[in-house]
């Protein structure tokens, strides 16, 4: 009888540790932007689809490194099942992956390249082709001025690998445009957008001699809008801006901005997670996953 029991009990731990739900750390860039309450939505949609528990904890803002860091480090020591990361930096959380990595965690970036190899490094890349979006912000601006003129170039931050790729989308379409000359290329607008607002007053005289802007992200959009605003410069340049959200919408109804580059943020988060899953399965998934990119207008 005690033999029987014994065998019982041991047949009956797999069941215990299966019936314990997957656990999907989801880790933002930053946690205010509509943008991550987007893919909060579609991770948390993936989710319940699933039945799997998911974690969504980033840093507020999208300069704190370390902060985002020691999310990850947090997630790895207390062991969940897999990582789902939009990395602030290109460089500076590969440390923390790789220690994922070395705990058989597997990890997902999301929406911000990481430097290193996809099914190597980490498990896939889940995210818009972002030179493609900026090359598509930079033809329509290219459009709307007819091919001529002066533009200035709003960056977003140092170590950011998609809006990288996205500003060198926009001037790789400038150059297709012999006629169109970039004025400022070299200028940050930060984390947020009293920052990007700041940024922009303090290029307000090159922006007056400019005949277009470009600016690749949620943050720097509004922050521009919000200066031309300020100077009475609103609706005066053609602007292209990148992403959505109700204040972009709202502006761009307005003919405060002409044009947005939209991605598909719930998508990347419900892929991400989806992904996340397939790999702790043992199914097969794609190293490269696009989400998509298309050109918003008034019309």
């Amino acid at each position: 009888m005690k033999k029987l029991l014994a065998l019982l009990v041991l047949a009956a731990v797999p069941f215990s540790f299966a019936a314990e739900p997957l656990k999907i750390a989801v880790i933002p860039k930053g946690t205010t932007h509509s943008f991550w309450k987007s893919v909060e939505a579609g991770a948390r949609e993936a989710g319940k689809e699933l039945g799997v528990e998911i974690i969504w904890k980033g840093p507020l803002k999208e300069d704190d490194r370390a902060q985002q860091i020691g999310v990850v480090q947090q997630f790895v020591s207390s062991g969940v099942s897999a990582i789902v990361l939009a990395p602030l930096d290109d460089t500076a959380l590969r440390t923390p992956v790789a220690a994922a990595a070395a705990r058989k965690i597997p990890v997902v970036i999301i929406d911000s390249a990481l430097k290193g190899e996809a099914g190597k490094d980490f498990a896939s890349f889940v995210a818009t082709d972002n030179r493609r979006g900026g090359f598509l912000g930079g033809e329509e601006l290219a459009r709307l001025l007819g091919g001529k003129g002066k533009v200035v170039l709003l960056r977003y931050a140092e170590g950011s690998a998609s809006t990288a790729e996205r500003e060198a989308g926009f001037l790789d379409a400038m150059k297709k445009n012999p006629g169109i000359t970039v004025t400022v290329d070299n200028r940050y607008g930060g984390a947020t957008v009293s920052s990007a607002q700041d940024a922009s007053m303090n290029l307000i005289d090159k922006i007056r001699e400019a005949d277009g802007i470009f600016c690749p992200n949620e943050s720097s959009t509004q922050g521009m809008i919000l200066a031309l605003r300020q100077t009475g410069l609103s609706g005066k340049k053609k602007f292209v801006g990148f992403d959505t959200s109700d204040f972009l919408n709202q502006a761009l109804a307005k003919g405060d901005v002409q044009a947005l580059v939209a991605q598909n943020p719930k998508r990347m988060g419900y892929l991400g997670v989806v992904t996340a899953v397939k790999q702790l399965r043992g199914e097969k998934i794609e190293q490269r996953v696009d989400t998509g990119c298309e050109l918003v207008t008034k019309k």
